[in-house]
């Protein structure tokens, strides 16, 4: 029989010599695996569970509800994030207000290449904007996630070596199975209607599509950061504001970046 996967967090109060003891060894006479454990707070611990079935997880909890050193703060089926935490001993940061936007720092270059890659991972249409300043590790991170996930990467638009600026594929590169990258400024900035095209036809397909620079990627398309099933965001640190600082136009009517430019 294979077995149900849980994921428990619980909060300590006090950190007595012993209370994980007795808590695996409550799980383990329930006759309930811990898969992977890891501390995802300073006085937070998370679990990956395996069970037979989801009664062992009932009796598991009413026993906990009795225990006063601790509080279940998590007892649900595993989600990416948790799954993620437990792996990482700490959560993704998510955005309170729009909840397809996940934050990181660049100390967390490990985590953010996990999450993409199990995103890539996923069958389908995967629409995923990654915003950050220059060389935070934006693109580096999004073909380390695409290695992870054994996925062949393509590049629509970069300037990761030189500039890349495609209008078309070749034959094996219309697969649904690789992860199609552009960069929504140099796209914005360079880019003729024949590169809009196959823009347009990759966005069609059932494959993961990620834009660097969202926000200034729907400015030039028909397309709207709603349209986006998952935004990244990408710092140096905590505190740095990711921002475009535009100028005037040039001859050919375009807006240039400051920050961003080439």
């Amino acid at each position: 029989m294979q077995l149900v996967e849980w994921y428990f967090e619980y909060e300590i109060h006090k950190n007595r010599p012993g209370l994980l003891g007795d808590i695996a060894s409550l799980i383990g006479m329930l006759g309930i695996n811990i898969l992977t454990i890891n501390g995802v707070a300073t006085m937070k611990r998370g679990m990956l569970l395996g069970c037979d079935n989801d009664d062992q997880i009932t009796r598991f909890e009413s026993i906990l509800n009795t225990m006063d050193n601790i509080t279940i703060i998590k007892l649900r089926k595993p989600t990416l994030r948790d799954r993620l935490a437990v792996r990482h001993g700490t959560y993704i940061q998510r955005d309170e207000d729009d909840k397809k936007t996940f934050r990181f720092v660049r100390n967390d270059l490990g985590m953010l290449v996990d999450f993409m890659a199990e995103l890539f991972k996923m069958p389908g249409h995967k629409l995923i904007g990654i915003r950050g300043m220059p060389r935070v590790g934006k693109t580096e991170s999004i073909v380390a996630a695409s290695v992870c996930a054994n996925k062949r990467w393509l590049f629509v638009s970069s300037t990761l070596i030189k500039q890349t600026l495609r209008s078309q594929l070749i034959e094996d590169e219309y697969n649904s199975e690789n992860v199609f990258i552009i960069d929504g400024i140099l796209s914005h900035r360079r880019a003729n209607e024949q590169h809009w095209q196959l823009v347009r036809e990759i966005m069609a397909m059932p494959s993961v599509k990620v834009v660097e620079h969202p926000d200034v990627f729907v400015q030039q398309t028909e397309y709207s950061l709603e349209d986006f099933d998952y935004i990244i965001e990408l710092r140096n640190d905590e505190n740095e504001e990711i921002k475009y600082e535009l100028v005037d136009q040039n001859k050919d009517g375009h807006n240039s970046f400051s920050m961003f430019d080439f």
